[in-house]
């Protein structure tokens, strides 16, 4: 699309260094250690029930254009409602993907240089049933997973826990390298993530999961994943092709770079050549 060519709005400034005042100390030491943290609150009531409310417009939007909300590669049954593009769905999506706390939560493990590479939605009806045990990273790079290379950040849009189909995980797989790491009783270490409304869950790309299974007879549960990855990968998304003229004529400088939508690829680094190699 021609508006994908643009340059940003200004000149884009450097990444921040990571501030470690954002991120609590016990949630940044529990994210290095067994792969993932909680940070509470994050967003307001207010906030968390106009995403909620949005979310269910994309869903149905997406149903009325012929996009399917009922993945049977993914999930077992339609009581799984999976919901994508959320960036072109509606402006509450583009400010929470790049809240200042989850970007910090990012920096914290990918470092200066990353791209948004998905921004999804999950909303487990009561009967949802779990998706196969799996590494975000393990799907596009193959093994050995030495490093971090990608992490999800999720939005708690109601409160989430084991009976309503809070994500299961295994603590400190995200230092398993190979398929062989994999034990067998792989299944029977996970355990739930459970937060309030309002919060965000970080997990490294390296942790391995599945999504619960919602065994309430009443109750929702409603989730935003956001990917992010190195930027020398693809992203999941070609922005380019998912995002309309409109909503691109209205991205900013910082989102616009985030998003990879200009006609720089893999050149972030770039300016620190002549720093790392003496001249000739």
């Amino acid at each position: 699309m021609a508006t994908a060519l643009r340059p940003p709005a200004a000149a884009p400034a450097a990444s921040p260094p990571v501030d470690a005042t954002r991120i609590p100390e016990p949630a940044r030491q529990q994210l290095h250690d067994e792969g993932w943290c909680v940070i509470p609150d994050v967003i307001d009531p207010e906030t968390t029930s106009a995403a909620l409310t949005r979310l269910h417009a994309a869903a149905a939007r997406s149903e009325a254009q012929g996009i399917a909300t009922f993945m049977p590669v993914l999930d077992p049954n339609a009581s799984n409602v999976r919901v994508f593009y959320l960036l072109e769905h509606d402006a509450i999506f583009r400010d929470l993907i790049r809240h200042p706390a989850a970007l910090a939560l990012v920096r914290a493990v990918l470092g200066r240089q990353f791209l948004i590479s998905n921004f999804t939605a999950n909303i487990a009806r009561p009967g949802a049933r779990s998706m196969a045990l799996h590494s975000d990273q393990s799907i596009v790079v193959p093994e050995p997973w030495n490093a971090a290379w990608a992490i999800n950040i999720i939005w708690c849009l109601s409160d989430v826990r084991f009976e309503n189909g809070a994500t299961l995980f295994i603590p400190g797989s995200h230092r398993w390298r190979t398929h062989q790491d994999v034990p067998a009783d792989a299944k029977a270490r996970l355990r739930p993530f459970e937060a309030r409304a309002g919060s965000i869950v970080a997990m490294d790309g390296r942790l391995w999961h599945t999504s619960g299974a919602n065994i309430t007879a009443d109750e929702e549960r409603a989730l935003l994943f956001g990917y992010y990855s190195k930027a020398f990968l693809r992203p999941q998304v070609n922005w380019n092709a998912a995002l309309s003229p409109e909503t691109q004529a209205g991205i900013d400088g910082e989102l616009f770079d985030l998003l990879g939508l200009g006609v720089t690829a893999n050149t972030g680094e770039a300016k620190h050549i002549n720093q790392q190699e003496p001249r000739a």
